[in-house]
């Protein structure tokens, strides 16, 4: 009797590239000198005649500052992920990103906020999302508020209490736009 073949299967293709994209970013970001990261994967306020502000805008969720940021990060998005892309499928997960990505970016950009780089916006976002995953039409579940709840109080407080390096608005950010995806997309593939 032969065992049974083990396959590695690419799950979650959205996912598996964001996470692979991102490591690339990571990974030029010393070859290039930080040039890389300054300038396409890290939004601030700039001119729209620059015709990188516009990959800024979206590419910034690739950009993390060193490797501890960078796992912690994909940690939660290798774990939401492909439940979220599972459930709605890779063509909305890419378009949840993108939109996230440039709500983000532009509001930092817009408000001067100085420079964003990292997906802890998209974190927050599939956080809250995926308390939708189990969801009817015409359901709102209990646990999608309390998520949602918590999480903008704490991220509140941190923003007005805390002094870090943190962008609490795009943690906020992050999770209304996933309760949105939530409510518009709930008990729909």
């Amino acid at each position: 009797m032969s065992k049974p073949k083990i396959v590695i299967s690419f799950n979650a293709p959205v996912t598996l590239i964001f996470a692979f994209l991102s490591l690339a970013a990571l990974l030029l970001g010393p070859v290039t000198g930080g040039w890389t990261t300054n300038n396409i994967f890290m939004v601030y306020p700039a001119s729209f005649r620059d015709p990188l502000t516009f990959v800024r805008l979206f590419c910034h969720v690739l950009g993390h500052s060193g490797y501890s940021h960078y796992i912690g990060n994909m940690l939660y998005i290798l774990l939401l992920g492909p439940g979220i892309e599972e459930k709605y499928g890779s063509g909305r997960m890419v378009t949840f990103i993108l939109i996230t990505a440039g709500i983000t970016g532009a509001f930092h950009m817009l408000f001067g906020m100085g420079g964003l780089l990292g997906a802890s916006g998209i974190v927050f976002m599939l956080i809250v999302l995926s308390s939708f995953t189990s969801v009817r039409q015409g359901e709102i579940p209990l646990t999608a508020i309390l998520v949602l709840v918590l999480y903008l109080g704490q991220e509140i407080i941190n923003g007005v209490t805390g002094i870090d390096s943190i962008s609490q608005i795009t943690h906020i950010i992050g999770g209304v736009t996933g309760f949105i995806f939530g409510l518009s997309f709930r008990g729909k593939r």
